[in-house]
């Protein structure tokens, strides 16, 4: 059983290093919103072992991941609040060791790999680090069976498109804190950008290139997550739905700096966020199918005829808040 206590913990966590999420996370219904702390708390707690103490070696922090394993999985006992919570989590809704279990072999890859070569092996670690999240969220809602299984792949290409957002925004604080690049290496050789340049924080025709291919394909998978939310049950839907649209907005930002996200780190203002969320939640409001309203009112272009373009064009004029 979950405790008040190591709520609160998960969401402190949560609230502190995910703030975009946790702002359509709050928007859940309670069944939900509990659980959503729990496992962002301990998809943070994973993380940090590889990217938060810079002391530990290697070899510590496969020790400790493997710590984290074992606990989540039943075969010692969690000494940490987050994840003793996560255990019961992952046991009442159901949760696949195997979704876990992928989730931990990414972040051990993040203990030595720095770079990915093509757009596929990018896509193998997502399989780990995001499409294994969309999966948990999926169980946590808990829809009727027939429609989780339709939801699952669309959950994935949303979590994708996540962290193809993240990836692009945070290309200058990868390389300079983690030492790693997100994009793909043979798609910034085609272009004629190297390591040193994005080490350098020199913005070039070539970044700019190879990034809008990035967010092309972040968009595309945008698209086809969006797709699935009539899947998820009805009090989950517009969450999820906000979730897209925000994380969507930095495209808008990347876009208006011309791709140059090594000079500034595309960020959006509580404002900016709060009016997307009005916006969103009164086309929501008026006609609630999720594709609809995403057309409507996100960053990612329309693929399909006859959507309205009016609110881009209007919304340009508001980008200051």
């Amino acid at each position: 059983m979950v405790s008040r206590e190591q709520v609160a913990t998960a969401k402190s966590i949560h609230r502190r290093t995910g703030k975009t999420f946790y702002l359509a996370t709050r928007l859940l219904p309670e069944r939900v919103r509990r659980g959503t702390y729990v496992l962002y708390g301990f998809f943070r707690v994973a993380d940090e072992v590889v990217d938060g103490d810079e002391s530990l070696a290697a070899a510590e922090q496969r020790a400790e991941l493997e710590r984290i394993r074992e606990g989540v999985l039943g075969d010692r006992t969690p000494e940490d609040d987050v994840l003793a919570a996560f255990a019961d989590v992952k046991e009442t809704y159901g949760i696949p060791d195997g979704e876990v279990e992928v989730f931990l072999d990414t972040m051990e890859a993040d203990i030595e790999q720095q770079t990915y070569e093509t757009a596929a092996d990018l896509d193998e670690y997502m399989r780990g680090s995001a499409v294994s999240v969309g999966h948990m969220m999926v169980y946590l809602m808990d829809p009727e069976r027939e429609n989780a299984d339709a939801a699952l792949p669309h959950a994935g290409a949303l979590g994708k498109a996540f962290q193809l957002t993240n990836f692009i925004r945070d290309v200058r604080e990868d390389i300079d804190d983690l030492d790693r690049v997100y994009v793909p290496m043979e798609r910034l050789r085609s272009n004629g950008v190297t390591i040193d340049q994005l080490r350098n924080h020199e913005p070039s025709e070539g970044l700019r290139t190879a990034l809008q291919s990035e967010l092309s394909r972040a968009e595309a998978l945008y698209r086809e997550g969006v797709a699935g939310i009539k899947y998820l049950p009805r009090d989950c839907q517009f969450p999820v739905l906000l979730a897209a649209v925000l994380y969507a907005e930095h495209h808008r930002l990347i876009r208006r700096q011309g791709f140059d996200v090594l000079s500034e780190r595309p960020s959006l203002s509580l404002p900016r966020k709060l009016y997307v969320t009005a916006k969103t939640s009164w086309r929501w409001w008026r006609n609630d199918d999720p594709e609809a309203v995403f057309d409507a009112v996100s960053a990612v272009p329309s693929d399909r005829t006859g959507a309205p373009e009016g609110d881009r064009e209007r919304e340009e004029d508001v980008a200051t808040l």
